[in-house]
């Protein structure tokens, strides 16, 4: 199962789900608040636990499958190790994860928010163009240009239209994970060369597996399909 990172959707995958559905059953999931999935509680703080436990709930109810293998990008590597630590996950893989700072980050106004959504009925255009998908995705992705117009076209719509992106981007800025060592699942964290948002910690429990991804950034499935599906499939192997 992949959770995607704070303002995508699942669409943010899909570079790597053909390679992976070669060799395992792939489900790609909105989280609450993203994408077609409505949020937890409009305006409330969506901690990554909560959305955590709303996906085990779906999973289980809904789809009747407990305990897969799960990864996920940012936010959603955050979400994945809680479904760890909830012993919701079989293995966890998170790419670049939020929340393994020390504390609490500043609050964010999220401006660029506001400027992805007063320039949607351009969005096409704009996206058409190198110079335009640089700009708006230069920030996650080591090489926007390998995004194709249409796939740049629904990142950045995703971003500035997700009723949930506030409450859980509050949330993940406000709180910490810190309970990587309690994780009692395998655990493989993959830092992305080029990351420009998230830096690898200091300490790692020893027990925890790491994979460097050269050449890549903070949200790196266009960047590198190939080596994004070796990490998540070398992940949940383990």
């Amino acid at each position: 199962m992949l959770v995607h990172t704070l303002g995508t959707d699942h669409r943010m995958w899909d570079p790597v789900i053909g390679r992976l559905a070669r060799e395992r059953d792939v489900i790609a999931v909105d989280m609450p608040g993203f994408g077609g999935s409505p949020p937890l509680d409009d305006g409330a703080p969506a901690p990554a636990a909560d959305l955590a436990a709303a996906i085990a709930r779906f999973l289980r109810d809904d789809l009747d499958i407990e305990r897969p293998h799960v990864a996920g990008n940012s936010l959603g590597g955050w979400v994945a190790l809680e479904l760890g630590l909830q012993h919701a996950a079989r293995t966890v893989t998170a790419i670049a994860p939020a929340g393994l700072w020390r504390g609490g980050l500043a609050p964010k106004r999220y401006a660029a928010r506001g400027l992805a959504r007063a320039v949607l009925p351009a969005l096409p255009l704009l996206m058409a163009a190198p110079a335009g998908r640089r700009a708006a995705l230069m920030s996650t992705t080591a090489h926007p240009e390998r995004i194709p117009a249409a796939a740049a076209h629904r990142l950045v719509r995703a971003y500035a239209l997700a009723p949930g992106f506030a409450a859980a981007g509050d949330a993940m800025r406000a709180g910490s994970f810190r309970d990587l060592g309690r994780v009692g699942v395998p655990v493989t964290l993959v830092w992305p060369e080029l990351d420009r948002l998230v830096r690898r910690p200091e300490e790692i429990p020893p027990r925890v597996h790491e994979i460097a991804l050269s050449g890549a950034g903070h949200m790196p499935t266009w960047d590198d399909p190939e080596a994004v599906a070796t990490a998540l499939l070398d992940g949940s192997s383990r």
